[in-house]
């Protein structure tokens, strides 16, 4: 336990660090606020001591402690933010439980600091203490101390069980009463691991409470429908909701016939829901009201905030701090409406006009008018849904959110996302790569980035590449969104690329292959049955497909002579691909309605796997499978880890990124030879040189790196310009070194040129990082050159790489051949292959490095001479920033 000893205090605290306030979520799903204490605190902890029961005292101060004494209350609330921290968990104005640590002077061996926390009797059980200790943890981090101990009674079960899941090693005392504990605050894999799970089961719950609530209100509930609130009470009351549903309107006693009431207090019944759908003006007074009555979420359909400007945006801030503040979750504003289909709930709280059936796939998005649209083309295609939820401007909830819960609900196999942007990238990812190996997730992006122009290619690149690397299947409009998602509900993914096309009509076969073929399926020719084929023909070789182990896929394609003989051929195709263990696509050319003849039904009426879907055309059924196989082979790939290369020198790296930001707190460009020095404590070797000013030095230079050397001119203008006579190669004597030192500083117009080692002639490449505003930190690659820069073949992945993301970084630009020295035409090479392995470990270290510092906003090393035996970095550039907010790195948020 932490003494409360009688050592100096401040009597003057200085500010507690803004980014230590944070909105986190216990684990029933319920927000939790959670900030620095500070001496304004000292009543209410007060308060909250002397609601603690006798037990919980004494659990936690070890004996009797009734009340706090007027100097115990001062050191605990008078704190330095360093060698002293305390937090508060707090709903409302109340004070949910408190984590203090303190530095232990007499630990020399490592700064440590002993830590404890207490809760809220009837708080216990939610998780706060872990949370608590992740907080403290981070905080101590920051501070440099190395270790936190702690003293626990052993009858203490439920603590000792928070630090033995947070890594601390458990060592009894003599007499087995209390256990004494030490923690490493460098969190480990296996810690990071405990983390995320929290977070998962967390935020999971949240979610959760919003899709299955007990009740619901409809605040601005009106008798019209075509009126927001009107609405989405019609839609609540004819969805056969499975709990009360109250209007809330202060000039009706009821409406639709059922009771209303003045405000939302005056429900005698708890309330877990609001559906808000009043004006913006009127969204305060609503608010409190919801909060006064305990609400555990809103779902505000009104519009009229962010998406009209600062004033909306800063309102909108509020609105979300408010409700977290008070334990709730927010979806919106301007949402569509949530819905989970559910028997046992029958939640549709939403405006859309058409809602599909049960189904197993869920569905997020953002755009409320688009999501009435989508709602509508999932129920005229019979895509069933497990639930939906329209987050508007996504102000709170959001697809990380979604992904959490459909993560583990049981009732959903397929993930659908709709989106316009990432609120917290490397958490997107780092969540989806883990919901992917399981559910695939289909994703369309409007591909809105405000930073750049709306048609750059850029953006697409980007964003293929980073959710391929995520497993997230890329499309790009809502048809191919339900293309895919029709194939992953009712059909197994194929086991590999082997294609059997079957159909009546040979050219429509070809056009079938010539598809398939160049999405890289493999496929022979079309098995043609010809035009007098008939149903038993089509059942046997579609049964013949199945049986073949050679095929793991099979579009079938029937143009019908007349419309009265489609059902019998749908039947018969859909008999032949029992029992369903590899995927069959159809194509009904002037079909109509064939997504209802090949179906498979419930006794529910509910569509089941096994029902094949069927597609206009057998171009679009070979993009869909195709898209749907490149999953299927990412899923099969094992896991890998980030692995970090040895000798990497980060404590002195962060000491001098440190000393350039006091030098520049807005941050710079590195010199070359900054930049130098810092790529090297990363063990990223930039081939010897030095910064010459006048053509005596540029000999001596030569002379101490040793002949051969280069010389280059120095500038922005200069950089990586083979366009511009600004480098002079292989010089061998004094001589030459003093004429191209002289011809240089003439041409740049600047004195200082630089002397480098000549390195291994091989083939130039180039390695970046930069901060994507949609993505977050990027690494790309590709070889360097103008035509290749013109053609845009580069390849980028999201920071950090596992070690097989390295290598595939290295093999993925379509120039990439050239590094194993082929050249595209059977029998020419241009030479040995280069030493790929060099170039990923390069990756990685890039990637450690920027994953260590991240005050290094962008990195440029251009150009790598890969050869056969080594990659040379000739150039590289750095700069560096204040740090971006890294949420996703320390203890759980939400953001």
């Amino acid at each position: 336990m932490i003494e409360q000893s009688a050592s100096s205090t401040p009597d003057d605290p200085p500010p507690p660090p803004e980014h230590w306030f944070a909105d986190v979520l216990a684990a029933d799903g319920g927000v939790v606020r959670l900030r620095p204490i500070t001496p304004a605190d000292a009543d209410a902890l007060q308060r909250f001591h002397a609601g603690l029961s006798d037990r919980t005292r004494y659990l936690r101060y070890f004996g009797p402690y009734p009340r706090m004494t007027p100097k115990d209350l001062y050191r605990t609330t008078h704190v330095d933010y360093r060698d002293r921290v305390g937090l508060i968990a707090e709903l409302g104005s109340t004070i949910l439980a408190v984590g203090r640590y303190e530095l232990l002077p007499e630990r020399v061996e490592a700064r440590a600091a002993e830590v404890a926390f207490v809760v809220a009797d009837q708080h216990q059980g939610r998780g706060l203490g872990s949370i608590l200790l992740e907080h403290l943890a981070g905080a101590a981090a920051e501070n440099d101390i190395e270790i936190f101990v702690a003293e626990v009674l052993a009858e203490n079960h439920g603590m000792v069980t928070v630090f033995r899941d947070a890594g601390y090693q458990v060592q009894r005392s003599r007499d087995g009463s209390v256990l004494h504990l030490e923690f490493a605050i460098d969190p480990t894999e296996a810690l990071l691991s405990v983390r995320d799970s929290r977070e998962l089961a967390s935020e999971a719950r949240s979610v959760g409470n919003l899709l299955a609530p007990r009740s619901v209100a409809v605040i601005g509930a009106t008798p019209s429908q075509s009126r927001v609130g009107g609405a989405v009470l019609a839609n609540l009351l004819s969805g056969v909701f499975q709990g009360p549903v109250y209007p809330v309107n202060p000039n009706r006693t009821s409406v639709r016939g059922v009771r209303a009431y003045e405000t939302i207090r005056d429900i005698p019944d708890a309330v877990d829901l609001a559906v808000v759908a009043v004006p913006a003006p009127e969204i305060k007074a609503v608010l409190d009201d919801c909060m006064t009555k305990g609400v555990k979420g809103l779902v505000v359909l009104t519009a009229g905030f962010s998406e009209t400007g600062p004033a909306g945006f800063a309102a909108e801030r509020d609105l979300v701090a408010a409700a977290r503040a008070h334990g709730m979750r927010v979806v919106g504003p301007s949402a569509l409406g949530i819905a989970n289909t559910d028997p046992a709930v029958s939640l549709n709280s939403t405006l859309a006009g058409v809602l599909p059936g049960r189904g197993r796939v869920g569905f997020f998005c953002q755009s409320g008018p688009l999501g009435a649209a989508i709602l509508g083309e999932a129920a005229a295609r019979k895509l069933g849904l497990s639930t939906f939820v329209s987050a508007g401007n996504r102000a709170d909830v959001s697809g990380n959110d979604l992904l959490q819960y459909w993560d583990t609900d049981p009732d959903t196999d397929v993930v659908l996302l709709y989106l316009e942007t990432f609120g917290n990238p490397r958490k997107f990812s780092r969540i989806a790569r883990r919901v992917a190996r399981t559910k695939p997730i289909v994703a369309v992006s409007s591909g809105r980035n405000f930073a750049r122009p709306a048609a750059d290619p850029l953006d697409r690149a980007l964003e293929r590449d980073l959710f391929a690397q995520a497993g997230i299947i890329q499309v790009d409009t809502i048809a191919e969104l339900f293309d895919c998602a029709m194939l992953l509900a009712y059909q197994p993914l194929p086991a590999g690329p082997r294609l059997a096309v079957i159909g009546n009509s040979a050219a429509l076969g070809w056009l079938a292959v010539d598809a398939a073929r160049g999405e890289g399926l493999a496929v022979d020719r079309p098995i043609d049955l010809g035009p007098q084929a008939m149903p038993a023909d089509y059942l046997t070789a579609v049964a013949a497909a199945m049986a073949d182990p050679g095929v793991d896929a099979a579009i079938v394609i029937f143009a019908p002579p007349v419309p009265t003989a489609v059902p019998s051929f749908a039947e018969a195709i859909r008999s032949g691909a029992q029992p369903g263990t590899k995927p069959v696509l159809t194509t009904f050319v002037a079909g109509q309605g064939m997504s209802n003849l090949l179906t498979v039904r419930g006794t529910d009426g509910t569509v089941e796997h096994g029902s094949i879907p069927s597609y206009p055309d057998p171009e679009r059924a070979a993009r869909v499978l195709a898209r749907v196989r490149r999953y299927a082979d990412w899923r099969t790939r094992p896991v890998s880890q980030v692995v970090r290369p040895p000798d990497m020198d980060t404590a002195r790296a962060r000491a001098l990124v440190a000393g350039w930001m006091d030098r520049t707190p807005g941050g710079e460009w590195l010199g070359e030879l900054e930049a130098a020095e810092l790529l090297g404590r990363y063990g990223i070797r930039v081939v010897e040189f030095r910064e010459v000013r006048d053509a005596a030095a540029a000999e001596a230079a030569a002379a101490d790196l040793g002949y051969p050397v280069a010389a280059k001119a120095t500038g922005e203008l200069w950089r990586n310009r083979p366009d511009l006579n600004g480098v002079r190669l292989d010089l061998w004597r004094p001589t030459e070194v003093q004429r191209a030192y002289a011809e240089l500083a003439e041409v740049s117009g600047n004195e200082v040129v630089h002397i480098q080692r000549m390195a291994v002639k091989g083939v130039a490449c180039v390695l970046r990082v930069q901060d994507d505003p949609s993505f977050g930190s990027v690494i790309s690659f590709g070889l360097s050159g103008t035509i290749i820069d013109l053609l845009g073949d580069r390849v980028y992945r999201a920071l950090p790489l596992t070690e097989a993301e390295s290598i595939e970084l290295i093999d993925a630009p379509r120039a990439a051949p050239l590094l194993d020295g082929r050249t595209g035409v059977p029998g020419r090479t241009i030479g040995e292959p280069v030493d790929k392995r060099a170039l990923a470990e390069l990756a990685q270290r890039i990637s450690a490095l920027c994953d260590d510092l991240p005050e290094v906003r962008e990195l440029a090393i251009e150009p790598v001479l890969a050869s056969p035996r080594r990659a040379s970095i000739l150039y590289a550039r750095v700069r560096i920033g204040p740090e971006p907010s890294r949420f996703d790195i320390g203890p759980r948020r939400l953001v």
